[in-house]
């Protein structure tokens, strides 16, 4: 009996042995963090930034209607190619093609008036003309009179004088008295001619300018007509709808017989249609606001487009928007009134090189632009880069005692709180080490390292919870097994 218990008592020991070292390793381990590893490596590393948007034709024209009326005529239909001065559809002209032929018609009756003022100011010229030659041949025939007379003045006064003094007859000196008396008169008449003559030519003139008059108002009439005619024909040429460009019918959204309206000042026009250049095919895209500054013109990209699975299409970058554009609203954002700390957008245009047939504008599609390329780089995954303050790195004293009472030197503070990107390196006993990164180019799923650590470095990569909470000189273990497939529910 008394072995038996001390069977029991040994067997009791080994158990309480067992147990203390099997708590004090638990223990240890309680202490130890369990994360996955990675290593950096040298890999080609291309960036590329990943925005969504539609298909959309690099010149596209809405056409609105330019008058008023009823639609009598619509030649095309949508998906139609049409050429540039192609007939598209017909507005009702009967009231315009009326105003024209009333317009011809004032145009004509102003012609008319206008060639009749023409020949009555030639006339009127002419007369002038023939009126200033009978003027001077009597202001002519008033001079030659006038020296006769002064002439028969001289010969009547030596008549006077010598009938006086007895030496001729009075038959003589009577008849110098009489051609004397004629010539006056004679004079007398022709200066009453040229008055008349002269008085004619100032009515003649007066009337010549009442032509000028008439003529310069005919000029305007007729050119207010064939302004007025021109005004009516544009209108008439408006109710013809015409392709501006070569193109293709993308857009139809009226029918035969319904009423259009042009654009007044706080209402669109009614729209026609819609004809777009597809030899030129875009995808518009909305960049975010953090990848814009990567984004430059020529660069290359990958569209894809929803309708078209399974297909790449490729294209170059030809325009970069500078207005960033509201997520929420899609309106520039230097419209808004009010400030905003919303995410923004920027509008990317990229050319499809080669464009089938298929395209329609509107269909999403996906660009994926190449921003940069880099052969043989330092790479590690982006989910191991991470961020640590300066203070949390500093090592800690335990047997330093913290003075509460102390004023903490704002130098110190300041350069505590500075931000360092990093990542943590395995050491050779299984801690963590953190290193401070120069980081390049950005991938798909890595990152380039231009500084800090070398090629074959393990580094930490996972889990996430882990690199965002650990502290520097933990010890670790490594566990890089794939998780466990969840069981199907």
């Amino acid at each position: 009996m008394k072995s038996k218990w001390k069977i029991l008592i040994a067997v009791a020991v080994l158990l309480l042995i067992a147990g203390g070292v099997a708590g004090g390793i638990q223990y240890k381990r309680r202490s130890i963090v369990t994360v996955q590893t990675g290593k950096v490596v040298r890999q080609d590393l291309v960036s590329v930034v990943s925005a969504s948007g539609e298909v959309k034709p690099r010149n596209y024209i809405n056409i609105g209607a330019e008058y008023q009326g009823q639609l009598t005529g619509i030649l095309v239909k949508e998906g139609d190619h049409v050429r540039k001065g192609q007939l598209l559809a017909r507005i009702d002209e009967a009231q315009s093609a009326a105003d024209v032929v009333a317009q011809q018609a004032a145009l004509s009756s102003a012609e008319a008036d206008a060639a009749a003022s023409e020949a009555g100011y030639s006339a009127g010229n002419e007369n002038i003309t023939a009126l200033q030659a009978t003027l001077d041949r009597a202001k002519s025939e008033v001079e030659r009179t006038q020296v006769d007379a002064d002439r028969g003045q001289l010969d009547f006064d030596r008549g006077q004088k010598l009938f006086d003094q007895g030496l001729i007859p009075r038959q003589d000196y009577e008849q110098r008295k009489a051609t004397f008396e004629g010539q006056k008169a004679a004079v007398v008449s022709q200066k009453a001619a040229v008055a008349e003559a002269n008085a004619r030519l100032v009515q003649a003139r007066a009337q010549l300018a009442q032509l000028r008059a008439q003529q310069s108002s005919s000029q305007r009439r007729i050119a207010q007509t064939q302004a007025g005619l021109t005004r009516v024909n544009d209108i008439l040429r408006k109710h013809n709808v015409v392709a501006p460009i070569d193109g293709l019918v993308t857009y139809l959204p009226v029918r035969f017989g319904e009423t259009v309206v042009p654009g007044v000042q706080n209402s669109a026009a009614s729209t026609i249609m819609t004809i777009a250049d597809m030899s030129i095919v875009t995808a518009e895209v909305k960049v975010d606001e953090t990848d814009i500054v990567n984004i430059q013109v020529d660069q290359v990209a990958e569209i894809t487009i929803d309708a078209i699975p399974g297909k790449t299409f490729a294209g170059h970058v030809i325009e970069i928007g500078n207005t960033a554009i509201l997520r929420s609203t899609g309106l520039a954002a230097s419209t808004s009134t009010t400030s905003s700390q919303e995410a923004k957008d920027f509008k990317v245009v990229v050319a499809i090189d080669n464009p089938p047939d298929t395209f329609r504008p509107g269909l999403s599609c996906t660009a994926k632009i190449t921003t940069a390329t880099r052969k043989n780089v330092l790479t590690i995954p982006i989910q191991a880069l991470t961020s640590r303050t300066r203070g949390d790195l500093a090592p800690i004293d335990k047997n330093k005692k913290e003075d509460k009472t102390a004023i903490p030197d704002p130098a110190v503070v300041k350069a505590n709180k500075e931000e360092i990107t990093g990542v943590f390196i395995l050491t050779a006993d299984s801690k963590l080490d953190f290193r401070k990164v120069e980081t390049g180019i950005t991938g798909v799923t890595d990152i380039e390292v231009t500084g800090g650590v070398k090629e074959g470095d393990q580094i930490v990569t996972g889990a996430y919870q882990v690199i965002r909470t650990v502290r520097n000189a933990t010890a670790v273990k490594v566990d890089n097994k794939p998780p466990a497939p969840k069981p199907a529910t």
